[in-house]
């Protein structure tokens, strides 16, 4: 089965079309008359390779035909149209290449998810004309893609610190969890609270209350993500109040304890003074963890763990961790 390559370099800002077509000269000619306009073009000579090549490529505008070998283009944009759905802010023009414009066809290709037609044979000035209309579209898709990917973004953070907030925390969890469930690895998590923070706010106001939640925050995202200490997957968020939390994919107790002696080194390093801290003087923080390796059956039951070690070492003393019984 052949395939053309893209038929010209084109700045990266240009329209992507992907155009499906199994008769070689109208492919050809399409295509320069496209290339010509400034647009980047990639050839599918049938519906299955378009299907394959619009999940790689991610085209800004399809041109389908209709009548093809292995399968037609009906068929081929119901796949594409079914794929589109399983994607968030997807959607792609999908327009159908025709000899005949029949209304039997232009029925059947607005049901299969076709937007509309195109004539094979369309003069120049039209096809350039239906070619700018649709690179505005285009860009007006690609400045929404991106501004729901900001908000989406900016509804995962917490507003305070910046981390991942209860909500996302809780989707990300669940999620890692399943994988490792099915994968048949391990999750661990460390509950994380701040040593007599009622104490700071009360002794040194709300406001500066935020500051040091807000530096404690930066703290354990730069130690979580820090290269020299690769985990991959792992993430810091904020609980609630004084709480944050650290899920770890594909942790062992060992590793949890060693992650939780550079939390605990991290903040206290960070010489916020805390007159109330008493045996300290600077801010500090307790550590619980726990883990299931592999993981099997409710998530539930980890976190009631590690909220019970951090329970146990809140009163125990304080700035430490622990992480295996």
């Amino acid at each position: 089965m052949w395939r053309l390559p893209p038929i010209a370099v084109v700045p990266r800002s240009a329209m992507k079309i992907l155009l499906v077509e199994d008769t070689r000269t109208v492919a050809a000619v399409m295509a320069a008359r496209l290339s010509a306009f400034g647009y980047e073009v990639r050839i599918a000579a049938n519906g299955q390779i378009a299907v394959d090549a619009y999940r790689e490529w991610q085209p800004d505008l399809v041109l389908m035909d209709i009548e093809m070998p292995v399968m037609n283009g009906f068929e081929a944009t119901n796949r594409i149209r079914a794929y589109e759905a399983t994607r968030e802010w997807a959607w792609t023009p999908i327009l159908f290449l025709t000899a005949s414009d029949t209304p039997e066809n232009l029925v059947t290709a607005i049901e299969a998810g076709g937007d509309d037609f195109l004539a094979k044979s369309v003069p120049e000035a039209v096809l350039q004309a239906k070619m700018k209309a649709l690179s505005r579209i285009a860009e007006l898709r690609r400045r929404l893609a991106m501004a729901n990917r900001k908000l989406a973004e900016t509804a995962s953070r917490d507003g305070l610190t910046g981390l991942r907030n209860r909500r996302s925390m809780d989707l990300e969890t669940d999620a890692a969890w399943y994988a490792a469930v099915q994968a048949g690895r391990s999750l661990g998590l460390l509950m994380i609270d701040v040593d007599h923070f009622k104490k700071y706010n009360d002794h040194y106001g709300h406001l500066v209350g935020d500051d040091c939640l807000r530096a404690i925050a930066g703290a354990l995202a730069a130690t979580v993500e820090a290269p020299e200490h690769a985990l991959p997957g792992a993430f810091a968020a904020r609980y609630g109040g004084e709480e944050f939390a650290v899920i770890v994919p594909d942790a062992t107790p060992a590793l949890l304890a060693e992650l939780s002696t550079r939390l605990l080194t991290a903040v206290q390093g960070l010489a916020i003074p805390h007159a109330l801290n008493t045996g300290y003087g600077v801010v500090t923080i307790s550590v619980g963890g726990a883990c299931r390796t592999p993981a099997a059956g409710e998530l539930a039951p980890v976190f009631r763990l590690a909220d019970e070690r951090l329970y146990r070492v809140k009163e125990t003393g304080r700035n430490r961790a622990l992480v295996d019984d």
